[in-house]
């Protein structure tokens, strides 16, 4: 795949990116602000005063509106342009799948091992859970699951690749997913675990945050795989003005 059509991908993923960014947008404000609201309320109720030593930099309303939409809308388009780069060294590497096939398979990928992983061992938690003073060593493991979930994916398909000449694709594909899945349960099983939900804190309030959290991560990359599988489709499959003599409409080589 030369330069032009690399660049030409990155844009049309950071475009994508930036569609799926505002379809999840509208997700977390209608779904997840209600429960942020709500988990707020319960810890000023809780707290002795309201003065927490000061006056907020970033007042609660502009966090709701333009620091979420700035946020998120930022996250879409960069993971957007990283999807695009992974695409285009993806396409024609991963069996006989088209331009949208292999799109829809690295989002439903990054869904995986970038967010259901590493979420099922640090689940995101609410205003007034977790303890303020673990909250940098949660962050750094957080990010250290991501990091893991994503290079075991990476050595797993490379496993699979290497496998299939012996095994056949099947069963190369079973024993590269089973891999991936001992070492990430390992991975859950050694390292430490965060139990600092209150008592009195409501397990439904808790349970629906963590809900919306999922259902804004599942729509950015469903979102993405949909949009930016439609634009690869159009940019490497010739239209019927290109195909000449009756040949059949076949997707562009990749070299």
């Amino acid at each position: 795949m030369n330069s032009i059509s690399v660049r030409a991908l990155l844009v049309r993923g950071m475009l994508a990116g930036l569609v799926a960014g505002a379809f999840a947008l509208a997700v977390a404000y209608f779904l997840g602000e209600s429960r942020v609201d709500a988990a707020i309320a319960l810890e000023e109720a809780h707290s002795h005063s309201h003065d927490h030593g000061g006056e907020e930099l970033v007042s609660r309303g502009m966090q709701a509106t333009g620091g979420l939409a700035t946020g998120v809308l930022v996250f879409g388009v960069a993971v957007g342009g990283i999807a695009a780069l992974v695409f285009c060294y993806a396409l024609g590497r991963l069996g006989r799948f088209g331009p949208r096939a292999t799109a829809a398979l690295i989002a439903g990928a990054a869904l995986l091992t970038v967010y259901i992983v590493p979420f099922l061992k640090y689940p995101a938690n609410p205003p007034a859970v977790g303890n303020p003073d673990t909250i940098g060593e949660r962050t750094t493991l957080f990010f250290l699951m991501v990091a893991l979930s994503v290079l075991l994916a990476v050595a797993a398909v490379i496993l699979g690749r290497r496998l299939a000449p012996r095994l056949g694709n099947w069963n190369a594909t079973i024993a590269a997913a089973a891999g991936y899945v001992l070492v990430i349960g390992l991975a859950y099983a050694f390292l430490p675990s965060f139990n600092e939900v209150g008592k009195d804190f409501p397990a439904s309030l808790l349970w629906e945050f963590r809900l919306a959290t999922l259902a804004v991560q599942a729509t950015l990359w469903t979102t993405f795989g949909l949009v930016f599988g439609y634009l690869t489709e159009r940019l490497l499959t010739p239209g019927p003005e290109a195909v000449t003599g009756g040949s059949a409409k076949r997707p562009v080589t990749v070299g």
